[in-house]
C-alpha cells in the first residue's frame, strides 16, 4: 500500500485499491504497534471504516474531494462530534466533544477518514509526551527515546505508518520539535492562518494547528484543507490562501537564505550541527543565496514565552472546574471542595505548575513586572524578524539543540525541558510560519532543519523544503518497529 496523502490519492484515484482496503491496512498496523508506541488514545475504527465506505460510494459517483478515502489521525485536543477528544488530561477522560472543530469540518468536507485521537502531553503542556495521563509515547526509532512534545502521538503515529498524515498544534514548537525527533515534515502556520474554534485552548495567542507527513509535498495538501477564515475564530485571518501545491515548483533558485548565528551558538550540538551543515551546502548547490544574519533577542524568548504561555493557560484552564463537563471528585461536601479536588485530582503536575506560575504572573502587584514586560519583549523578538526579512527570504537553523532524548531523562528537570524549544518559541511569540524537515540522523536518531517564513508565506517554505527532498531521501527513511 502507498505509505504517503500523495501516493494513497493517487492510487485511490487509479482505482488500485479502495479508501476500505487503505483504512483497513492502517487500522492493522495501529493494532499491531500502538500497544508500543502508544500513539493513539482512542482509535475509531467502526467510524473510520464507515467513513471510509462513504467516501467510496462517493468516489464512484464522481464526486471526490481533495483528500476522499485519505486516512487521517488527529491530535486529541480537536473537538470531534461524538468521539471523546480528552487532550490528554484526566480531566476530560469523560468527555466527549458535541460538535466539530473547524479543523476536523475541513477533513471531513475534503472527504479524509478519520483513524482516531492521537496522544499529547496533557493541555499541549510539554515538550517530550511524558505528561499525558494516557502514558509516554515512544519514538519509533528508538523506544527508549521521547517522541517529542505536545503531538508527539501524531509525530510517532506518522513516523511509524500508522497514519499517513496527522494533525497537530504548536504553541512554542509542538509541530516542529516531533517532527525533528520523529524524523518527519512538520508546519506551524502563521497564527491566524488556520481557524482555532474547537481546538482546546494552551495560549490563545500563541497556539496554531497544522500538518504532520511524510513530504513538503504531503503538508502542502494538508495544509490547503486546514487553511482559510472562519468567522467563528476572532483571530482567524481574511487573507486569501494560495494553492500550496501550485507553489512547489517555484524552486529554490535566488532564494535568501539567513543563518542566525544565535541559533548555531554554545548549547547546539556539534554533531547535529554537522549535518545542519551538510543541509545548507545542499541548499547552496541547488541555488539558494546563504547570508549570516543576527535575531539578537533570541535568548530572551525562553522566560518571554513561558511567562505569557502560563498567563493565558491560567486563564484558559480555569473553565475545568468539575461543573458543566469533565472530571468530577466523589462526595465533594461543598462548592469550594468540588473545585479544589476536581481540579486537584484531575490535572497533572506540570498543567498545576503552569497554572500556578500564570496565575502569580496575572497577580495584583507582579502583572507589570512579569507579564507586561513579557509582551513589551515579545515586540522586540518580532521586531528583530522583521529587521531580518528585510535582507532575505526564509530564515534557516536546526529545529532542536539535540536529537531526542531518553524517556525519564529531563523529568525532573522542568528548566532543561523548557530549553528543548529554545529555536522554535520565538516563531509563535512573533506569530511567523515555520517548518521541519529530516535532514540526517546522529547515532541512529533523526535530526531536523527549520525553516522560518515571513508572514503568509507557507508556500515559500513549503516550495524550498519540497526542492530539498527532491535531492535527498531522508524524509523516506523508516524505522524498524518491535513489535
Amino acid at each position: 500500500m502507498a505509505d504517503s496523502v500523495t501516493g494513497i490519492c493517487q492510487g485511490l484515484a487509479r482505482g488500485e485499491f479502495s479508501s476500505v482496503e487503505i483504512t483497513q491496512d492502517y487500522l492493522a498496523r495501529i493494532q499491531q504497534h500502538n500497544p508500543v508506541l502508544n500513539c493513539f488514545i482512542s482509535v475509531t475504527e467502526e467510524l473510520a471504516l464507515e467513513q471510509a465506505r462513504q467516501a467510496d460510494a462517493i468516489r464512484s459517483a464522481g464526486n471526490a474531494g481533495p483528500l476522499n478515502g485519505v486516512p487521517i489521525a488527529h491530535k486529541d485536543l480537536f473537538c470531534t462530534d461524538g468521539v471523546r477528544t480528552s487532550c490528554g488530561s484526566r480531566i476530560l477522560d469523560n468527555f466527549v466533544a458535541p460538535y466539530d472543530a473547524t479543523v476536523i469540518e475541513h477533513f471531513k468536507r475534503d472527504g479524509a477518514v478519520m483513524l482516531g485521537k492521537t496522544n499529547m502531553d496533557e493541555f499541549a503542556m510539554g515538550s517530550s509526551n511524558e505528561n499525558s495521563f494516557y502514558g509516554p509515547v515512544a519514538n519509533p526509532w528508538n523506544i527508549q527515546q521521547v517522541p517529542g512534545g505536545s503531538s508527539g502521538g501524531s509525530a510517532a503515529a506518522v513516523a511509524a505508518g500508522l497514519a499517513p498524515a496527522a494533525t497537530g498544534t504548536d504553541t512554542g514548537g509542538s509541530i516542529r520539535q516531533p517532527a525533528a525527533f520523529c524524523g518527519i515534515t512538520g508546519i506551524k502556520p502563521t497564527y491566524g492562518r488556520v481557524s482555532r474554534y474547537g481546538m482546546i485552548a494552551y495560549g490563545s495567542s500563541l497556539d496554531q494547528g497544522g500538518p504532520f507527513a511524510r513530504s513538503a509535498e504531503d503538508c502542502a495538501l494538508l495544509l490547503q484543507t486546514m487553511a482559510g477564515f472562519d468567522h467563528r475564530d476572532s483571530t482567524c485571518s481574511e487573507e486569501a490562501v494560495p494553492d500550496f501545491s501550485a507553489r512547489l515548483a517555484q524552486g529554490i533558485e535566488g532564494v535568501k537564505i539567513g543563518l542566525p548565528a544565535e541559533f548555531f551558538a554554545e548549547g547546539l550540538d556539534s554533531h547535529l550541527a554537522a549535518v545542519i551543515d551538510t543541509a545548507i551546502a545542499e541548499l547552496r548547490k541547488l541555488g539558494a543565496d546563504i547570508k549570516e544574519i543576527s535575531l539578537p533577542n533570541t535568548g530572551l524568548s525562553i522566560p518571554t514565552y513561558y511567562v505569557i504561555a502560563m498567563a493565558e493557560c491560567s486563564s484558559n484552564l480555569s473553565r475545568f472546574d468539575g461543573v458543566r463537563f469533565g472530571y468530577r471528585c466523589e462526595n465533594p461536601v461543598d462548592l469550594e471542595d468540588l473545585y479544589k479536588r476536581s481540579r486537584g485530582e484531575g490535572f497533572g503536575a506540570e498543567v498545576k505548575r503552569r497554572i500556578l506560575i500564570g496565575t502569580y504572573a496575572l497577580s495584583a502587584g507582579y502583572y507589570d513586572a512579569y507579564y507586561l514586560k513579557a509582551q513589551q519583549l515579545r515586540r522586540m523578538i518580532k521586531d528583530d524578524f522583521q529587521s531580518a526579512f528585510e535582507k532575505v527570504d526564509l530564515i534557516l537553523g536546526p529545529t532542536t539543540p539535540g536529537v531526542a532524548f531518553r524517556i525519564g531523562a529531563k523529568t525532573d528537570d522542568p528548566v532543561s525541558m523548557y530549553l528543548q524549544d529554545i529555536y522554535t518559541i520565538s516563531l509563535n511569540l512573533a506569530g511567523l510560519p515555520g517548518m521541519s524537515l529530516p535532514v540526517g540522523f546522529v547515532d541512529g536518531l533523526p535530526v531536523g532543519m527549520q525553516l522560518i517564513g515571513n508572514y503568509f508565506d507557507e508556500a515559500g517554505l513549503l516550495a524550498v523544503a519540497h526542492s530539498y527532498q527532491q535531492v535527498t531521501d531522508w524524509h523516506l527513511q523508516t524505522p524498524d518497529i518491535p513489535s
